[in-house]
Protein backbone atom coordinates (compact mmCIF):
# COMPACT_ATOMS: atom_id res chain seq x y z
CA UNK A 1 0.00 0.00 0.00
CA UNK A 2 2.58 2.14 0.67
CA UNK A 3 4.27 1.57 -3.02
CA UNK A 4 1.02 2.09 -4.48
CA UNK A 5 0.59 5.76 -2.05
CA UNK A 6 3.87 6.89 -3.40
CA UNK A 7 3.30 6.07 -7.15
CA UNK A 8 0.06 7.74 -6.90
CA UNK A 9 1.17 10.98 -5.04
CA UNK A 10 3.60 11.34 -8.41
CA UNK A 11 1.16 9.71 -11.24
CA UNK A 12 -2.16 11.57 -10.13
CA UNK A 13 -1.03 14.79 -10.25
CA UNK A 14 0.47 14.11 -13.76
CA UNK A 15 -2.45 12.77 -15.69
CA UNK A 16 -4.73 15.26 -14.19
CA UNK A 17 -2.91 18.01 -15.82
CA UNK A 18 -2.38 16.08 -18.81
CA UNK A 19 -5.85 15.54 -19.25
CA UNK A 20 -6.74 18.96 -18.47
CA UNK A 21 -4.15 20.46 -21.34
CA UNK A 22 -5.32 17.81 -23.95
CA UNK A 23 -8.96 20.03 -24.46
CA UNK A 24 -6.64 23.03 -24.96
CA UNK A 25 -4.83 20.67 -27.79
CA UNK A 26 -8.47 19.51 -29.33
CA UNK A 27 -9.29 23.40 -29.73
CA UNK A 28 -6.03 24.23 -31.10
CA UNK A 29 -5.90 20.75 -33.80
CA UNK A 30 -9.80 21.96 -35.36
CA UNK A 31 -8.93 25.62 -35.33
CA UNK A 32 -6.22 24.88 -38.08
CA UNK A 33 -8.82 24.35 -39.58
CA UNK A 34 -10.97 27.28 -38.79
CA UNK A 35 -13.66 25.84 -36.63
CA UNK A 36 -13.89 24.65 -33.09
CA UNK A 37 -14.73 21.33 -31.67
CA UNK A 38 -18.52 21.86 -31.06
CA UNK A 39 -19.18 22.79 -34.91
CA UNK A 40 -17.65 19.57 -35.88
CA UNK A 41 -19.89 17.34 -33.16
CA UNK A 42 -17.02 17.31 -30.07
CA UNK A 43 -19.27 18.08 -27.00
CA UNK A 44 -17.95 17.47 -23.83
CA UNK A 45 -19.03 14.12 -23.61
CA UNK A 46 -17.39 13.21 -26.74
CA UNK A 47 -14.09 15.42 -25.36
CA UNK A 48 -14.26 13.35 -22.50
CA UNK A 49 -13.88 10.13 -24.37
CA UNK A 50 -11.45 10.80 -26.81
CA UNK A 51 -8.96 12.38 -23.77
CA UNK A 52 -9.39 9.57 -21.73
CA UNK A 53 -8.71 7.26 -24.25
CA UNK A 54 -5.59 9.23 -24.83
CA UNK A 55 -4.82 9.20 -21.09
CA UNK A 56 -4.58 5.15 -21.42
CA UNK A 57 -2.80 4.80 -24.48
CA UNK A 58 -0.43 7.34 -23.01
CA UNK A 59 -0.60 5.33 -20.00
CA UNK A 60 -0.36 1.85 -21.70
CA UNK A 61 3.44 3.95 -23.02
CA UNK A 62 4.46 4.63 -20.09
CA UNK A 63 4.11 1.96 -17.99
CA UNK A 64 6.38 -0.23 -19.26
CA UNK A 65 9.00 2.88 -19.79
CA UNK A 66 9.04 3.34 -16.32
CA UNK A 67 9.67 -0.20 -16.03
CA UNK A 68 12.65 -0.46 -18.19
CA UNK A 69 14.09 2.93 -16.62
CA UNK A 70 13.63 0.88 -13.27
CA UNK A 71 15.26 -1.78 -14.44
CA UNK A 72 18.40 0.14 -15.83
CA UNK A 73 18.69 2.01 -12.79
CA UNK A 74 18.89 -1.44 -10.48
CA UNK A 75 21.51 -3.03 -13.07
CA UNK A 76 23.18 0.16 -12.84
CA UNK A 77 23.23 0.18 -8.85
CA UNK A 78 24.18 -3.79 -9.13
CA UNK A 79 27.16 -3.08 -11.43
CA UNK A 80 28.62 0.07 -9.16
CA UNK A 81 28.20 -1.86 -6.01
CA UNK A 82 25.58 0.22 -4.85
CA UNK A 83 27.28 3.14 -5.15
CA UNK A 84 24.71 4.58 -7.70
CA UNK A 85 21.92 4.24 -4.99
CA UNK A 86 23.84 5.75 -2.37
CA UNK A 87 24.61 8.48 -4.52
CA UNK A 88 21.04 8.78 -4.94
CA UNK A 89 19.83 8.81 -1.01
CA UNK A 90 22.45 11.30 -0.71
CA UNK A 91 21.32 13.71 -3.11
CA UNK A 92 18.08 13.44 -1.48
CA UNK A 93 19.08 13.87 1.80
CA UNK A 94 20.51 17.51 0.46
CA UNK A 95 17.53 19.85 1.00
CA UNK A 96 19.38 22.56 -1.61
CA UNK A 97 20.26 19.67 -4.31
CA UNK A 98 16.84 18.34 -4.44
CA UNK A 99 15.02 21.48 -4.50
CA UNK A 100 17.45 22.68 -7.35
CA UNK A 101 17.18 19.40 -9.35
CA UNK A 102 12.98 19.82 -9.12
CA UNK A 103 13.20 23.55 -9.96
CA UNK A 104 15.34 22.84 -13.08
CA UNK A 105 13.09 20.04 -14.20
CA UNK A 106 9.66 22.72 -13.59
CA UNK A 107 11.63 25.28 -15.95
CA UNK A 108 12.07 22.69 -18.47
CA UNK A 109 8.13 21.38 -18.61
CA UNK A 110 7.67 25.16 -19.69
CA UNK A 111 9.66 24.21 -23.09
CA UNK A 112 6.22 22.89 -24.58
CA UNK A 113 4.89 26.34 -23.94
CA UNK A 114 7.31 28.39 -25.00
CA UNK A 115 7.21 26.79 -28.35
CA UNK A 116 3.53 26.52 -28.71
CA UNK A 117 3.52 30.13 -28.41
CA UNK A 118 7.15 31.55 -29.16
CA UNK A 119 9.91 30.82 -31.68
CA UNK A 120 12.99 30.33 -29.71
CA UNK A 121 16.17 28.44 -30.38
CA UNK A 122 17.54 26.05 -28.18
CA UNK A 123 20.14 28.05 -26.40
CA UNK A 124 17.90 30.84 -25.43
CA UNK A 125 15.37 27.82 -24.12
CA UNK A 126 17.75 26.33 -21.98
CA UNK A 127 18.69 29.51 -20.52
CA UNK A 128 15.07 30.86 -19.99
CA UNK A 129 14.23 27.10 -18.02
CA UNK A 130 17.00 27.35 -16.17
CA UNK A 131 16.11 30.85 -15.28
CA UNK A 132 12.86 30.06 -14.63
CA UNK A 133 13.19 27.16 -12.28
CA UNK A 134 16.17 29.43 -10.24
CA UNK A 135 13.91 32.47 -10.01
CA UNK A 136 10.27 30.62 -9.24
CA UNK A 137 10.78 27.38 -7.94
CA UNK A 138 14.27 26.91 -5.88
CA UNK A 139 13.38 28.90 -2.89
CA UNK A 140 9.85 27.72 -2.43
CA UNK A 141 11.22 23.95 -2.87
CA UNK A 142 14.13 24.60 -0.68
CA UNK A 143 11.66 25.80 2.37
CA UNK A 144 8.78 23.01 1.54
CA UNK A 145 11.45 20.67 1.75
CA UNK A 146 11.71 21.15 5.79
CA UNK A 147 8.68 19.19 6.54
CA UNK A 148 6.61 16.10 5.74
CA UNK A 149 3.63 18.01 4.22
CA UNK A 150 5.69 20.11 2.43
CA UNK A 151 7.94 17.68 0.43
CA UNK A 152 4.47 15.57 -0.08
CA UNK A 153 3.12 19.65 -2.21
CA UNK A 154 6.80 19.39 -3.61
CA UNK A 155 5.45 16.21 -5.55
CA UNK A 156 2.22 17.72 -6.09
CA UNK A 157 3.76 21.00 -7.88
CA UNK A 158 6.02 18.77 -9.61
CA UNK A 159 3.58 15.93 -11.20
CA UNK A 160 1.32 18.72 -12.05
CA UNK A 161 4.27 20.99 -13.79
CA UNK A 162 5.34 18.06 -15.81
CA UNK A 163 1.96 16.72 -17.40
CA UNK A 164 1.32 20.45 -17.98
CA UNK A 165 4.74 20.06 -20.13
CA UNK A 166 4.40 16.63 -21.41
CA UNK A 167 0.51 18.33 -22.44
CA UNK A 168 1.78 21.25 -24.30
CA UNK A 169 3.90 19.38 -26.03
CA UNK A 170 0.97 16.53 -27.31
CA UNK A 171 -0.50 19.96 -28.47
CA UNK A 172 2.46 20.59 -30.38
CA UNK A 173 2.47 17.09 -31.78
CA UNK A 174 -1.55 17.44 -32.64
CA UNK A 175 -1.04 21.06 -34.58
CA UNK A 176 1.36 19.51 -36.73
CA UNK A 177 -0.65 16.46 -37.65
CA UNK A 178 -3.69 18.56 -38.60
CA UNK A 179 -0.90 21.05 -40.87
CA UNK A 180 -0.20 17.75 -42.33
CA UNK A 181 -3.50 17.10 -43.08
CA UNK A 182 -4.48 20.22 -44.18
CA UNK A 183 -1.44 19.98 -47.12
CA UNK A 184 -1.17 16.44 -47.39
CA UNK A 185 -4.91 14.92 -46.46
CA UNK A 186 -3.55 11.89 -44.20
CA UNK A 187 -3.70 11.96 -40.10
CA UNK A 188 -0.73 10.43 -38.52
CA UNK A 189 -1.37 8.07 -35.35
CA UNK A 190 -1.54 10.64 -32.84
CA UNK A 191 -4.40 12.41 -34.58
CA UNK A 192 -6.56 8.90 -34.86
CA UNK A 193 -5.48 8.53 -31.03
CA UNK A 194 -7.45 12.09 -29.86
CA UNK A 195 -10.21 10.67 -32.27
CA UNK A 196 -10.17 13.04 -35.43
CA UNK A 197 -11.95 11.83 -38.29
CA UNK A 198 -10.31 10.86 -41.11
CA UNK A 199 -13.54 9.96 -42.84
CA UNK A 200 -13.71 10.74 -46.85
CA UNK A 201 -16.61 11.15 -48.82
CA UNK A 202 -18.15 12.31 -52.50
CA UNK A 203 -21.31 14.00 -52.36
CA UNK A 204 -24.51 14.10 -53.64
CA UNK A 205 -27.61 16.27 -54.18
CA UNK A 206 -30.22 15.45 -52.01
CA UNK A 207 -32.94 16.11 -54.34
CA UNK A 208 -31.36 14.00 -58.00
CA UNK A 209 -28.70 12.22 -56.00
CA UNK A 210 -26.12 14.19 -58.48
CA UNK A 211 -22.27 14.52 -57.37
CA UNK A 212 -21.42 17.83 -55.90
CA UNK A 213 -18.05 19.63 -56.41
CA UNK A 214 -17.25 17.82 -59.56
CA UNK A 215 -17.37 14.23 -58.02
CA UNK A 216 -14.72 15.15 -55.94
CA UNK A 217 -13.51 13.41 -52.11
CA UNK A 218 -14.63 15.67 -49.75
CA UNK A 219 -13.29 15.55 -45.79
CA UNK A 220 -15.57 15.05 -43.38
CA UNK A 221 -13.85 17.06 -40.32
CA UNK A 222 -18.07 16.36 -38.29
CA UNK A 223 -21.20 17.35 -38.21
CA UNK A 224 -23.30 19.77 -35.62
CA UNK A 225 -26.83 21.13 -35.81
CA UNK A 226 -28.02 19.95 -39.13
CA UNK A 227 -24.31 20.95 -40.85
CA UNK A 228 -21.77 18.67 -42.62
CA UNK A 229 -18.28 20.47 -41.50
CA UNK A 230 -16.17 19.65 -44.99
CA UNK A 231 -12.65 19.81 -45.66
CA UNK A 232 -11.71 20.85 -49.41
CA UNK A 233 -8.62 18.84 -50.03
CA UNK A 234 -8.02 19.98 -53.46
CA UNK A 235 -9.01 24.31 -53.03
CA UNK A 236 -7.46 24.04 -49.26
CA UNK A 237 -11.43 25.39 -47.88
CA UNK A 238 -13.20 24.13 -45.41
CA UNK A 239 -16.91 23.94 -46.08
CA UNK A 240 -20.22 23.78 -44.61
CA UNK A 241 -23.51 22.31 -46.05
CA UNK A 242 -26.66 21.52 -44.55
CA UNK A 243 -27.23 18.15 -43.58
CA UNK A 244 -31.01 17.97 -45.34
CA UNK A 245 -30.08 18.83 -49.13
CA UNK A 246 -26.31 16.71 -48.87
CA UNK A 247 -26.03 12.85 -49.15
CA UNK A 248 -22.89 11.20 -48.45
CA UNK A 249 -22.10 8.79 -51.32
CA UNK A 250 -19.14 6.86 -51.37
CA UNK A 251 -17.29 7.03 -47.98
CA UNK A 252 -13.84 6.17 -47.67
CA UNK A 253 -12.05 5.68 -43.96
CA UNK A 254 -7.92 6.86 -43.95
CA UNK A 255 -7.59 6.39 -47.88
CA UNK A 256 -4.59 5.54 -49.35
CA UNK A 257 -2.94 8.05 -51.21
CA UNK A 258 -0.03 7.85 -53.81
CA UNK A 259 3.49 8.80 -52.96
CA UNK A 260 4.01 12.79 -52.76
CA UNK A 261 0.30 13.39 -52.87
CA UNK A 262 -0.79 17.41 -51.88
CA UNK A 263 -3.60 19.39 -51.44
CA UNK A 264 -4.50 22.15 -53.64
CA UNK A 265 -4.30 20.46 -56.77
CA UNK A 266 -6.82 23.15 -57.97
CA UNK A 267 -5.33 25.95 -56.21
CA UNK A 268 -2.07 25.17 -57.91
Amino acid sequence: MELLERIGSVAVPIVVALYAVLYIGIEQMYAIFGVNPQQVGVDQSVLLGRMTSTVVLLLLVAIPLIGVLVGAGWLINKITGGAAGRLVQGIRKRPWIAAALAALWCGATYWGVFLLFGNLDLFVMVVVAVGLGVLAFLIPFRVLRRKPVGRAGTKVIVGGLTGVGLGFLLILGLVAGALDVQSTGQSNELLNAVGFQDQWAVLKNAEDDKPLYDGRWMMLLGESDGTYVLYDCDKLETLRRPMETTNLGTIELDPEREKGFTCGGLVK
